[in-house]
């Protein structure tokens, strides 16, 4: 006896398109505003989620997941993070050491200037 072997669906894998191949849309009235509607495609090829980070460069209007990780991301926590690991009055230490440094006489504060 034979049988038959069904196999599930499998998606299509997403193959990204090139830039002068782009696809169409026409912008809508939402309001007082416009809007692109953009196919479920691009969004998952993009990475994109509920919030969007936009900008435009040279003409062209560029769309961002605002979830990307900013350059300066987590930079607050890893200060934080350095002054717990030097203890309390790491700050107050920092600053008493570095003030003869604002102090210390140069070379253009020691020549008269011309203007």
């Amino acid at each position: 006896m034979k049988t038959k072997v069904t196999r599930k669906p499998t998606k299509p894998k997403l193959k990204p398109r090139p830039a002068e191949s782009g696809l169409k849309a026409r912008l809508v009235r939402i309001g007082n505003s416009r809007g692109v509607r953009l196919p479920k495609a691009v969004i998952e090829q993009a990475g994109l989620t509920e919030q969007v980070e936009l900008s435009v460069v040279d003409g062209q209007v560029i769309i961002r997941s605002a979830t990307e990780k900013h350059p300066r991301a987590g930079w607050d926590e890893a200060f934080a993070k350095a002054l717990a690991e030097l203890g309390p009055g790491a700050l107050e230490r920092e600053r008493e050491e570095w003030a003869d440094w604002q102090n210390m006489s140069n070379k253009f504060d020691e020549e008269e200037w011309t203007w």
